[in-house]
């Protein structure tokens, strides 16, 4: 099944290249671009022959060889200052148990960190993130995960362990990141201030680990934090007294995978989980919409790639297509890529097709801002 991407921009650059766009086509990879956050955006689609890499591995990004995989909160390269948002602890459950499984010579380090909220008393058990550090010489280009999971206690940020430490292989720095969630103290509005202190707490974390990148970072978010993602990413604009407001942390880019970036259209289409992690229908508490629905906090100068699946029945890919209209309309850059056959689950499933054409874009686009930002 191939990718086809929704994109104007796509076609221009293809023509030249001696390429084609072809919904029938094998595999077809985003290669983006992005210098700093005020210049264009250079987006280039190159073909990618899924299967050579697989066989061959040669997509991927090599690792540097050598140290023992390591668990420890002790192997930090640096302190964290007194003051810091974020407090070292030992990582435990699926990532530890999938860090223990990896060959010493993979070189690879986790660590976890639990960060600071400023409401409230943080919950150690779910207000924490693990940072994976590849063997990289200089600067690491960095990946903030967000998973989804409906905003509910069920789906925890250890289903995305794998995914944090493929990305990690290919040499990236990547932070996956908890929160509270509906049933065991999240919703509204804790939630959305666990997402926005986590994120707020990365410049901290990037002092005791300095060879990270944060002036060029992507973050990355699936379902309903695909949602979390964008609007963290984009809440700069928020009133003083709003959730996320004044954020200390801006990414350079953000992927949404599978996102409700149209809370209230979703709602219309019958989506109960938005309803509940919000308390209410779009009239009943219209101002929760209006700060943390994506499509209502639009940022022009942040560039947002939607990606979903025609065959998704959680989050319709309209919800995507409607963001990145109503973000053209606004003059921002934001880009759609509708994959075919693609649901739900399967963008971010390690067994999927799909998942590993996710793997190369976020790699290519990190690396590719990594090198060209300044």
């Amino acid at each position: 099944m191939g990718v086809y991407v929704q994109a104007q921009w796509i076609r221009e650059f293809l023509a030249p290249a001696a390429l084609q766009l072809d919904p029938d086509a094998e595999d077809i990879a985003i290669v983006a671009s992005f210098r700093a956050r005020t210049l264009p955006v250079r987006v280039l689609a190159l073909a990618v022959l899924t299967a050579v890499c697989a066989v061959t591995g040669a997509c991927a990004t090599p690792a540097a060889p050598h140290s023992t995989p390591s668990t420890s909160a002790s192997a930090a390269t640096g302190a964290v200052p007194a003051t810091a948002r974020v407090s070292a602890a030992v990582p435990k459950g699926a990532a530890a148990k999938d860090m223990d499984n990896q060959s010493p010579a993979s070189g690879m380090t986790l660590h976890r960190y639990f960060y600071a909220v400023p409401t409230g008393r943080a919950d150690p058990r779910q207000n924490w993130m693990d940072l994976y550090l590849p063997p990289r010489r200089g600067k690491v280009p960095l990946v903030v995960l967000i998973h989804g999971g409906a905003w509910q206690a069920k789906i925890g940020a250890g289903t995305f362990a794998t995914f944090a430490r493929r990305l990690a292989e290919r040499g990236l720095g990547v932070v996956n990141i908890e929160y509270r969630r509906v049933g065991n103290g999240g919703g509204w509005p804790t939630t959305f201030v666990d997402v926005a202190a986590a994120m707020d707490a990365i410049p901290d974390l990037a002092k005791a680990y300095p060879q990270l990148d944060l002036r060029n970072a992507v973050v990355v978010g699936h379902s309903a934090g695909a949602q979390l993602a964008v609007w963290a990413s984009t809440r700069h604009e928020l009133r003083s007294d709003e959730v996320g407001a004044s954020p200390v942390f801006r990414p350079t880019t953000v992927v949404s995978l599978a996102g409700p970036l149209d809370m209230r259209r979703a709602v219309e289409m019958g989506d109960t989980r938005i309803v509940r992690v919000l308390g209410g229908t779009p009239d009943e508490v219209p101002d929760r919409y209006a700060s943390v629905d994506p499509i209502q906090n639009l940022d022009p100068q942040t560039p947002v790639i939607a990606i979903a699946g025609t065959s998704d029945r959680v989050v319709p890919h309209v919800l995507s297509q409607d963001y990145v209209a109503a973000d053209a309309k606004a003059g921002g850059r934001a880009q759609a890529i509708i994959m075919p056959g693609q649901t739900h689950a399967s963008l971010v499933d390690p067994k999927s097709k799909a998942f590993a054409q996710i793997l190369e874009l976020i790699t290519r686009i990190t690396n590719d801002i990594h090198a060209n930002g300044s």
